[in-house]
């Protein structure tokens, strides 16, 4: 239903599960008074069941109607509905929003889930079922019926019928429906309330169209006294911190679309093409066993004419731009849409996608951007440096109904930024800060794009930055019809490889439709002639999806290779070979340090430009570093299908692992002299350099003695043998690399080293004695370190002359004791503890796979 890319966008974004996106955590309610509303009892209480009255009796002149789908029945704060029994027993996706928000409770337009839902007449009353398609059998078959048995679809409420109309359509009132906590479509988690006041709670919309209900409902929850009130907005877009004060008012809005009665035919999921998909567990195959179906979600497109190679679509997917987002803004966004024209040429539709203003209260007065009928790019008034692109598709066929893509405000800010980072040094128009609107249009462009490649059905695909060689993003003619990476889809935002002398066109540093998005939107929407269910597609299917064995550039991540790889990296260019990449890209940083200063000074303006974007420098440099970490226990990976040659999963040889690891010695430990410019740090701070870097660092260090990587690197000994980069191997080069000042003739370690060193004892530290400690081969690995790293500093301390060297190798001896000696072992964290750094449940290799644009503080934090 509602997706987000978990690498969504936003996405990333985006899925938490078919009927589930944004599912509410379970919390507990407090004990509410049970109240008797119109057209129900409280409590479940059983009472005899009210005959219906004479319809003129109930629907009488002070009501008016909106016909629909529904009849819809307003006196003032009372709604009936008059269901046809035609439409009973069908199938509506019930969509939740929150449209108007108050503080401390994310931002106007973000969902709060969707459902698929049936109405059902049962004697004189009328049923709301939850339907889930999660587990099917084709209905023909004998298990069928036991199916059916173990999904019965939950009565999500119950109402009296309260009159038949002269064809016998019931009508029942709705009005508790909307104005009361119904856990299935509540905001109530999302405020962290306890409750909602009936009595500051009322519909204020209620609209109906030929498929759909439109209605707003406003809600009022509290918060007892005791409850802790956040003083702060959320850190990230989908973690609100609650709303501010005791009680808070939202509007919310709720969709009810009829689903296709027709269901589009599904496309069977092929793991080497990167589409999010829903699952079914059909127990009605032949196979035996119970068989997971995967479909892709796509939208519905049919070709006027069929028998044309290129046809425009019977019904084009179309976006409407958001009234509230600045009209300088509008016409890139509209060609972000637009640009995924391309790629649906190649499967067979001409302007399959358009983008259109939103119409004006003149022009379209019902129209509403929470309709679920309208696709719409939402713009948000935050601070958050991010974007999103979450869709909506029917969970019977993965069939996409609509999006509404998250735009915050302060992307443009990360864009700009980040494009200046990485790209200045081959683009001299982006060298002053900050930078025009011309520019900052061109990167909101491609934001919108790539949000939009999400609500087309696509995933990130990461795997992309590493398919070119690394002389291809440096070659002009290559890029200018390639690109710099082969798809919108990937983390690889910049053209921060190639180097001035390579004059490449700053109009081609941007990623635009790549070949990888042609092919994966011609393998999904491209009609198959003569195919009446998914399974006949298969076979073409599978001969589409054999290209990109020869063609490396139209290939997607790796099931299951996620932090083995180091060719799926996030932010990464030409990280096919990322120490290669990573000498050009620190050439280009060092480029821009030259010119920072100039760039973000600004007359009568204090230094807080300047801050801000010298640390995205610094962590464009530990991104990089980063980067060569990865090689380390890496696998080179492909994703393969039964009757090709090869497996999925080649470890790296020993050479290049032992060569990355030599890099980072040689220059990521040490404090780049070009980054610690006192004409900079003196302006935005009296100290703090020393911190930046132990910072930097760290993540390096903690990245690189990860438990995984561990465990990596002593299975490729296990079945390499001399062949592989030894784990015992591997910890003594870092350790040699990180005191490579004892080896040396005048042992005198500065400030910046000492730091890094005791990075690295608290990194072992953790991974002997931490929350989660190594029981493997590791441990004896690091323990054997350690004890080496005592005798080479015996070994030379008669021989330190400075005192403050001196200290620190005393120091060093004395933390190793320590991390050795088993009473100085903390004690385990107590259950449900947060630990004190990093992210519960998260391993520091793994990319952050919430937010399309996620700053560097929110990656790695």
């Amino acid at each position: 239903m509602q997706t987000r890319s978990l690498q969504l966008c936003i996405g990333a974004l985006l899925g938490l599960g078919a009927l589930g996106l944004n599912a509410q955590d379970p919390t507990p309610q407090e004990p509410q008074q049970q109240q008797a509303a119109p057209g129900g009892f409280a409590g479940g209480a059983q009472r005899p069941t009210p005959e219906p009255r004479p319809y003129e009796k109930v629907i009488t002149k002070e009501f008016t109607t909106d016909d629909g789908v529904f009849k819809v029945h307003r006196n003032r704060d009372r709604v009936f509905y008059e269901i046809p029994k035609a439409e009973l027993g069908k199938d509506f996706l019930w969509v939740s929003q929150i449209r108007r928000t108050t503080l401390g409770v994310g931002y106007g337009g973000q969902a709060l889930g969707n459902r698929v839902v049936r109405w059902e007449m049962r004697d004189r009353r009328v049923l709301l079922r939850s339907v889930n398609y999660e587990v099917v059998a084709d209905a023909r078959e004998p298990i069928a019926e036991a199916v059916r048995n173990a999904n019965m679809e939950t009565i999500i409420m119950a109402f009296n019928i309260e009159a038949f109309n002269k064809d016998g359509d019931p009508v029942i009132e709705v009005t508790r429906l909307m104005t009361t906590d119904v856990p299935e479509f509540s905001a109530r988690t999302r405020l962290r309330a306890r409750g909602l006041d009936a009595s500051r709670s009322f519909i204020d919309r209620a609209v109906s169209y030929p498929i759909n209900i439109e209605v707003d409902a406003i809600h009022t929850y509290t918060s007892p006294g005791d409850t802790p009130t956040p003083q702060a907005g959320p850190a990230n877009p989908f973690a609100g911190s609650g709303m501010r004060g005791a009680t808070g008012t939202v509007t919310v809005h709720y969709s009810m679309v009829k689903l296709p009665e027709k269901p589009m035919m599904p496309r069977l999921f092929d793991e080497r093409v990167g589409y999010f998909s829903v699952r079914q567990m059909d127990y009605g195959r032949p196979e035996n066993k119970a068989t997971e179906r995967r479909f892709i979600t796509r939208w519905r497109l049919e070709k006027k004419d069929p028998n044309a190679a290129l046809s425009e679509p019977v019904k084009p997917i179309v976006y409407y731009i958001d009234p509230a987002t600045p009209k300088k803004w509008v016409p890139y966004l509209k060609a972000g849409v637009e640009k995924w024209q391309a790629a649906f040429e190649e499967a067979g539709f001409k302007n399959a996608i358009i983008a259109k203003e939103a119409p004006s209260k003149q022009e379209d007065p019902d129209w509403s951007a929470e309709d679920a009928r309208y696709s719409v790019i939402r713009w948000l008034p935050s601070t958050i440096e991010n974007a999103s692109g979450p869709h909506v598709h029917d969970p019977r066929t993965g069939e996409i109904l609509e999006s509404d893509i998250q735009f915050y405000h302060n992307v443009q800010n990360l864009a700009s930024n980040w494009y200046f980072v990485q790209a200045s040094p081959l683009d001299k128009s982006a060298q002053k800060l900050p930078l025009s609107d011309d520019m900052v249009g061109k990167l909101v462009e491609y934001v919108a794009a790539h949000e939009v490649g999400h609500t087309l059905g696509f995933q990130h695909n990461m795997k992309a930055s590493s398919q070119y060689p690394l002389e291809k993003v440096r070659d002009r003619e290559w890029v200018k019809k390639m690109g710099h990476v082969s798809t919108l889809m990937d983390y690889s935002r910049f053209n921060y490889v190639a180097q001035p002398e390579d004059n490449i066109d700053p109009k081609d540093l941007i990623p635009g439709i790549g070949p990888y998005d042609k092919w994966a939107t011609m393998w999904g929407y491209k009609p198959i002639p003569g195919a009446s269910s998914p399974d006949d597609e298969k076979k073409a299917l599978d001969e589409w999806a054999r290209v990109q064995e020869k063609t490396p550039y139209l290939r997607f991540s790796t099931a299951g290779a996620q932090g083995s790889d180091p060719g799926d990296l996030t932010e990464a260019v030409g990280d096919a070979d990322a120490v290669k990449a990573t000498e050009l890209g620190l050439k280009n940083l060092q480029r821009v340090m030259g010119y920072l200063l100039q760039a973000t000074e600004q007359k009568g303006e204090d230094w807080d430009l300047l801050n801000e974007v010298y640390g995205r420098v610094l962590g464009q440099w530990s991104l990089e570093m980063n980067h060569v970490a990865a090689i380390v226990g890496g696998s080179e990976t492909q994703q393969l299908h039964g009757g090709s040659e090869g497996v999925r999963f080649r470890p790296l040889p020993k050479e290049r692992q032992a060569a990355a690891v030599k890099f980072l010695n040689d220059n990521a430990f040490f404090a780049p002299k070009w980054v610690l410019d006192p004409q900079i740090l003196r302006r935005i701070e009296p100290d703090g350099a020393l911190n930046r870097m132990r910072t930097a660092h760290q993540r390096i260090i903690t990245s690189l003695l990860s438990p995984n990587r561990l465990t990596r690197l002593a299975e490729q000994e296990a079945m390499g043998g001399a062949n592989a980069y030894s784990p015992a191997q591997f910890v003594s080069d870092l350790r040699k690399g990180i005191f490579s000042e004892l080896g040396g003739p005048k042992v005198q370690i500065d400030s910046f080293r000492r730091n890094t060193q005791r990075v690295f004892l608290e990194t072992v530290n953790d991974r002997l004695n931490g929350r989660a400690p190594v029981t493997d081969d590791a441990r004896a690995l690091l323990r054997a370190e350690l004890r080496s790293l005592t005798s080479d500093v015996n070994r030379v301390l008669a021989t330190v002359a400075d005192r403050t060297t001196r200290a620190h190798l005393e120091d060093v001896k004395d933390q190793i004791a320590k991390i050795l000696d088993p009473k100085f072992v903390p004690p385990a964290p107590a259950a449900g503890a947060t630990p004190a750094f990093g992210r519960p449940g998260i391993d520091e290799e793994d990319p952050d796979a919430l937010n399309c644009w996620p700053d560097y503080a929110i990656r790695r934090q």
